[in-house]
């Protein structure tokens, strides 16, 4: 009996842990159709965590407000007439102007 609780017990302690299970997404592979699709909340993350990770990898090291709102703006524009395109590839567009 005393297993059984044990066991009931080890069993409930685990099950919550398995249920956050992580998911991994190729972020380079969303596409504009994808992105415009998400509701506003979530393409504001995804737009602000984008601009991280792009800024990062090209070495910017400062915050600039109106460019980030400059930029996102070019890629929402670039996306409604691109929408098979990645955002990466808005991203790279969009920071040349």
């Amino acid at each position: 009996m005393k297993t059984l609780i044990y066991g009931l017990t080890l069993a409930a302690a685990v099950a919550p842990s398995l249920a956050n299970a992580q998911v991994k997404i190729d972020m380079t592979l969303v596409t504009c159709a994808q992105y415009l699709a998400m509701p506003p909340d979530q393409a504001a993350d995804f737009a602000a965590w984008m601009s991280g990770w792009f800024n990062q990898k090209n070495g910017y090291v400062w915050i600039n407000l109106q460019a980030y709102a400059r930029n996102v703006a070019n890629v929402k524009a670039y996306c409604a007439s691109n929408p098979g395109d990645t955002v990466m590839a808005a991203l790279q567009r969009a920071t040349q102007k």
